[in-house]
C-alpha cells in the first residue's frame, strides 16, 4: 500500500469517528493510527539490527536468494531474506537503484528498484577459468574410487548368491 493510501485512511478513520463518537471517536481513531505506525517503525529497526550484525553485500546462497526474489517486492522485505544489507552500486542519476549480494562462491545477485520496488534482478555466476578445465564428476575423483570399488564388490557378491538359498533353511 503506497503512503498515499496510508495517510487518507487515517484521516478516514478520524473523520468516521468524529461522525461517529464525537472526540472520542477522534481520540480513538488517532490512538489506532499512532499503534499502526509504532508496528511498522518497530517492523523496521527490528529488520534493521538483524542486518546490521553482517557483512554489507553478503548473502549465503545467491541461487537460493534469486529463486525466492518476486517482482513488487520492497527492500525491507528483501533484506530478510538476505539477513546483511546490499552494496549499493554506482550509477548515473536517472538510473534505478542497484544493490548486489554476493556469496562465498562468488556468484552475485543484482537487484534494480524502481519506485522502492523490485523491478528486475539477475543471477551472475563466477565465470570458469580455462586453467581450471572442466570439474570431474563425483564418480571421477580420487576420493570416490574406494567407493567405487566397494559397491562394484557388493554387486558381485549380490549376483552370485541365488535367491532360492534363503527359502530352504
Amino acid at each position: 500500500m503506497s503512503a498515499a493510501w496510508g495517510w487518507a485512511l487515517a484521516v478516514v478513520a478520524i473523520a468516521l469517528g468524529w461522525f461517529q463518537w464525537g472526540w472520542q471517536g477522534v481520540l480513538l481513531a488517532i490512538s489506532v493510527v499512532v499503534f499502526w505506525l509504532l508496528l511498522q517503525f518497530s517492523r523496521a529497526m527490528r529488520v534493521m539490527r538483524q542486518a546490521a550484525g553482517a557483512p554489507i553485500g553478503h548473502v549465503d546462497s545467491a541461487v537460493m536468494l534469486n529463486a525466492k526474489l518476486r517482482a513488487g517486492m520492497r527492500l525491507m522485505e528483501i533484506i530478510p531474506l538476505t539477513r546483511s544489507l546490499g552494496q549499493a552500486v554506482e550509477g548515473e542519476p536517472g538510473v534505478p537503484e542497484t544493490f548486489t549480494w554476493t556469496d562465498t562462491s562468488g556468484a552475485c545477485v543484482r537487484v534494480q528498484l524502481v519506485g522502492g520496488r523490485l523491478r528486475q534482478w539477475s543471477l551472475e555466476r563466477p565465470a570458469e577459468s580455462p586453467a581450471e578445465g572442466p570439474a570431474e564428476s563425483p564418480a571421477e575423483s580420487p576420493a570416490a574410487a574406494p567407493l567405487a570399488a566397494a559397491s562394484e564388490r557388493a554387486s558381485e557378491q549380490a549376483s552370485v548368491q541365488s535367491p532360492d538359498r534363503g527359502a530352504g533353511a
